[in-house]
């Protein structure tokens, strides 16, 4: 059994030392499928374990097969950057283990949220007057805004880009919506005549835009698209999982023109608000839709309490996380000033990248790079494309992604650690020069 004060010492001190020395792992995992599960015992334990046993295990068995998302030179997907208030803020929420389901449950929990998300509206530059609350990710946020919108258009179809996130279709899938994917421009965003004749094909549900597409980083054109619901009468719901906290700078803030007229809004501090995964905050105008969607109040939730927020009723989780604890840390202990910073210097460091990319024959940026993402090639086949990224990979020192644009592989490298500096940058340019 744990000696808590012992433990918890020993725990923060695995934690700083990880953290000052991740750098020098391999940031891909080198593990077989199965070989972790091997290493392990097929049964539980018979009696108690010290908690030094745990840490030996993690340090011996568990490490060689994490794949470390708080490297500074994880260039995949998109990061999410776990910063120490929130790493933190963690820690406390763990041990004070509310569940925030009704006001009376927990209501600093409650309260907090309310602040938290404020804060973050704010800090975006969003309307005043939206509800925001905060799920796990944005699949789930994605999933809560279209049954909202089913419910005031059921059988409607979910219309979105062909390079809008997976998420979309897992959600119409499970709220039996069909779904139907529309062309994008040249700049992989989605087009409004292709949204203006597939919305006079038939009834839609909801309409989703994205700011800031998985693939490219592409914004839609959310003015056009909002107008062109407003008149077809559909649920708007944006994506902007990623790009979203780019608005905490001025200079970035045109990329959600026209979400005031949305009905809903997803941003996720887990991406590039510098807080632990997992993280997502939804807005949206139309609160009683959500409500309407997803109250459901057995006896033995009913309370006195009258005139009070219970975040059960917005979303399709019972059991809530007391996840505004480190969101409201890491806003507190960065201030807007230092997020801007953050967010500055990693769209310069890709913009860096994507120099050197075009300034070197041979190599080609294929899509434009409005904020920290470069998607490029080699300019020889696919099969070198992918055969280069798995080399690059293997090597630990960095981590990149791929998608495929125009039916061509492309290579994607991702800035969005808090600890990424231009030698690590640098350094994967190097690697894919020598590979």
């Amino acid at each position: 059994m744990t000696q808590f004060r012992e433990d918890a010492a020993a725990v923060a001190d695995w934690v700083a030392g990880y953290l000052e020395d991740v750098r020098g792992r391999p940031v891909l995992a080198r593990v077989e499928p199965g070989e972790i599960r091997a290493a392990l015992p097929a049964s539980p334990p018979e009696r108690a374990e010290p908690f030094a046993a745990v840490l030996r295990d993690l340090d011996e068995v568990l490490l060689p097969g994490i794949t470390h998302w708080n490297h500074p030179r994880f260039f995949a997907y998109f990061a999410v950057s776990g910063t120490e208030p929130g790493i933190l803020a963690e820690f406390l929420t763990a041990a004070l283990n509310v569940n925030a389901m009704l006001w009376r449950t927990s209501p600093a929990a409650t309260e907090l949220e309310e602040v938290a998300v404020d804060w973050v509206r704010q800090l975006l530059g969003l309307p005043e007057g939206l509800h925001g609350h905060i799920e796990d990710t944005a699949s789930t946020s994605t999933l809560a805004a279209l049954a909202a919108a089913r419910g005031l258009r059921p059988g409607g179809a979910v219309l979105c880009s062909e390079h809008a996130h997976s998420s979309v279709d897992k959600a119409a899938r499970l709220l039996g919506l069909p779904l139907r994917k529309l062309a994008a421009d040249a700049e992989f965003r989605l087009r409004p005549d292709a949204l203006a004749a597939s919305l006079a094909e038939g009834e839609a549900a909801a309409v989703v835009a994205t700011v800031g597409t998985t693939s490219t980083t592409s914004v839609d054109p959310v003015p056009a698209i909002a107008e062109l619901c407003r008149e077809a009468g559909a649920w708007l719901h944006v994506d902007a999982a990623y790009a979203g906290s780019a608005a905490v700078c001025q200079e970035h803030r045109w990329a959600l023109a026209g979400v005031e007229r949305a009905d809903s809004l997803v941003v996720n501090p887990h991406k590039w608000l510098f807080t632990p995964i997992d993280c997502s905050v939804l807005y949206t105008a139309r609160p009683g839709a959500l409500r309407e969607a997803f109250s459901l109040v057995p006896e033995y939730l009913r309370t006195s309490v009258e005139d009070v927020t219970n975040l059960m009723d917005y979303g399709p989780a019972l059991g809530r996380r007391f996840r505004a604890l480190k969101l409201w840390a890491v806003v507190r202990c960065y201030g807007r000033e230092g997020l801007q910073a953050l967010i500055r210097e990693h769209v310069r460091l890709a913009r860096l990248f994507a120099s050197w990319i075009e300034e070197t024959p041979g190599w080609a940026v294929v899509a434009p790079v409005p904020f920290s993402v470069v998607c490029f090639r080699r300019e020889c086949s696919d099969e070198e494309n992918e055969a280069l990224l798995e080399r690059v990979n293997a090597t630990g020192e960095a981590y990149l992604s791929h998608t495929v644009l125009d039916g061509r592989y492309v290579l994607r490298l991702a800035v969005g650690h808090h600890r990424t500096t231009a030698d690590d940058v640098r350094r994967a340019w190097e690697l894919l020069q020598e590979l």
